[in-house]
């Protein structure tokens, strides 16, 4: 698994960490059981703090997408069809984007409200 931050990038470099695995997993990069690197050793590849890893790797689990145990460490999670994690991506992708615009959550999920009643009316 190759990941790549930009520092420079108004988005967090955990978020950056985080989509990237998600598109591995979206892409069949990464399979269901493949383990990710530890916390650390993925930090000091990045030249990253281990906490910053540490925050995408709970959210990666917060979201299905991955699992931890302290045996078999951090692995791609069974649960997460291909189709849910491309959702969350594009998701996480839009939201970053209006939030970019200056648009704040109500205004967002407005938004969204509006696209799913224009898309079931038509």
């Amino acid at each position: 698994m190759h990941l790549e931050i930009d520092l420079s990038s108004g988005v967090p470099p955990y978020e950056q960490i985080r989509s990237q695995v998600v598109a591995h997993v979206a892409s069949e990069r990464l399979l269901v059981g493949d383990r990710l690197p530890t916390i650390r050793a993925l930090a000091a590849d990045l030249g990253l703090a281990a906490g910053t890893v540490a925050r995408a790797y709970r959210e990666l689990e917060a979201a299905g997408v991955t699992t931890t145990n302290r045996r078999a460490g951090t692995v791609v999670s069974d649960g997460v069809a291909p189709a849910d994690v491309v959702a969350r991506q594009a998701a996480s992708a839009f939201v970053a984007s209006v939030r970019e615009a200056g648009l704040d959550d109500e205004a967002i999920l407005d938004l969204v409200r509006g696209e799913l009643l224009r898309r079931h009316d038509g």
